[in-house]
């Protein structure tokens, strides 16, 4: 009788703890139709996390590929901590060229981005139980289809249809539900919903 009772005791407290953890289940608001309209520069701006080859006309001593540190700055020869984040790649050309007229007679510069991130809002974030887990660089027109196969669907933990999207709107950080299981598993198009560069998704992982 008092195994009995024990085992009686343990089920209950189980179907506690359960019910507990589906309570703690956050029901928001559906994330569907069009994103608002993202105006975007035609020109691309470089980010912390880009790798960015610097070309010097005639004077390969001083030419260089150089990472974006965390703090937006590169350091090129004869160069020491020059922002480049936040400038395209020709607006950071021009700024070189200045700064190495001092020991360079009428230098030509060149900037190509060879490795991109971008700014930090022009990024999605992807989080959770992807199969990468990365930052991805918004492209105008992107879908949650086209991030989930930039991070190369989900893995096989994921809670997909519970899924959220971190996103500013008119200035407050709001969560919303998305259906990436109904996407990627149903084929149903209509949970292929607009991204907006920001965007931070969550992908949960399952209880079981």
């Amino acid at each position: 009788m008092e195994l009995r009772s024990l085992a009686c005791k343990f089920m209950a407290l189980a179907a506690a703890a359960l019910l507990g953890v589906a309570g703690c289940a956050t029901n928001y608001e559906q994330l569907g139709g069009e994103p608002p309209a993202v105006t975007q520069s035609p020109d691309y701006v470089i980010g912390p996390g880009d790798s960015v080859n610097i070309f010097v006309w005639r004077n390969p001593e001083l030419s260089s590929t150089v990472p974006v540190r965390p703090d937006g700055r590169i350091t090129t020869p004869l160069i020491e901590d020059i922002q480049a984040s936040g400038r395209t790649p020709t607006e950071l050309a021009r700024v070189m060229e200045e700064k190495l007229a001092t020991y360079v007679k009428n230098p030509v510069v060149t900037v190509m981005v060879t490795s991109f991130q971008g700014t930090y809002d022009s990024q999605i974030r992807v989080v959770g139980q992807a199969s990468d887990p990365k930052i991805i660089p918004y492209r105008d027109g992107m879908t949650l289809l086209d991030v989930m196969i930039a991070v190369g669907g989900l893995t096989d933990f994921a809670a997909g249809n519970r899924a959220t999207v971190v996103r500013r709107v008119d200035g407050e950080s709001r969560q919303f539900n998305v259906r990436i299981d109904d996407l990627i598993n149903g084929g149903d198009i209509r949970a292929n919903v607009g991204m907006m560069p920001g965007d931070i998704l969550i992908i949960p992982e399952a209880w079981f």
